[in-house]
């Protein structure tokens, strides 16, 4: 009998949980661990083929029955911002955008905390400690990053220190081979005129362009999820389908 090859995945199924996105249904997550030892070429193909990283495992929906969560990503050499888009975009020009490595603050941890109790009081992030909001930030296998957007006081100028500018956004995002993944992102709820979490897709889409990188991977949308419908949006994307990634047919107004 041959061994299965140490660097080759092993995979794993959680138990059956309510599920956070529609009502009256179970999931099942399939997961596998990533670590160093695995292949760079391995990982990256898993994330580009429908799994989700959390901290260092990977995974996807596992649901008997229902196949409601579909991976998407943006084609962003093909993707044009409508007028309502480009109006949110000149609405955050007073934003400084900066690429950081994936380290977590004391400064981060109050903005996600006042994010998730106004916005998702009841989910799996109810609990997390500053503690466990560092792990889901710094233990990462994969070219992660952070993009913080601090808002530009009047009549200052960029460089220097500007720690001291209001942070209003922040989003974690890996890198991949094609493209970049959004894993999480969180905002000031009382900035809501902003609309900072369009923004910060928008924002991404215009950086994987000038990494010349074809897609934006958004993670999954839900069909019947209101907390998902946003994803659609962004147009032309691709739905991840048995038969390989699919253009989506789907027309929404943005």
């Amino acid at each position: 009998m041959s061994e299965q090859p140490k660097d080759f995945p092993e995979f794993y199924v959680t138990t059956a949980q309510a599920c956070p996105y529609l009502p009256e249904r179970l999931e099942r997550k399939l997961f596998t661990h990533l670590s160093p030892e695995k292949p760079d070429s391995l990982v990256d193909n898993l994330l580009k083929g429908g799994f989700r990283r959390s901290q260092n495992i990977a995974y996807v929906p596992y649901c008997e029955g229902c196949q409601a969560c579909v991976s998407v990503r943006v084609l962003v050499d093909e993707f044009e911002p409508s007028k309502n888009f480009r109006r949110l975009i000149k609405r955050n020009s007073d934003l400084h955008i900066r690429r950081i490595l994936p380290r977590s603050t004391a400064e981060h941890y109050r903005l996600f905390r006042d994010y998730i109790d106004a916005r998702h009081g009841e989910g799996g992030m109810a609990d997390m400690s500053i503690g466990d909001f560092a792990l889901m930030i710094e233990d990462t296998i994969v070219d992660s990053f952070l993009t913080e957007y601090r808002l530009r006081p009047p009549n200052a100028l960029e460089g220097g220190d500007m720690s001291s500018w209001p942070l209003l956004a922040v989003a974690l995002c890996d890198r991949l081979s094609d493209g970049i993944s959004m894993v999480y992102s969180f905002y000031d709820i009382e900035a809501e005129r902003r609309s900072l979490g369009t923004f910060m897709v928008l924002e991404h889409i215009e950086y994987a362009r000038r990494l010349a990188l074809p897609y934006l991977y958004l993670g999954y949308w839900i069909e019947g999820s209101p907390k998902m419908a946003y994803k659609t949006r962004f147009q032309p994307q691709q739905r991840l389908t048995p038969g390989g990634w699919k253009l989506s047919d789907l027309k929404i107004n943005p």
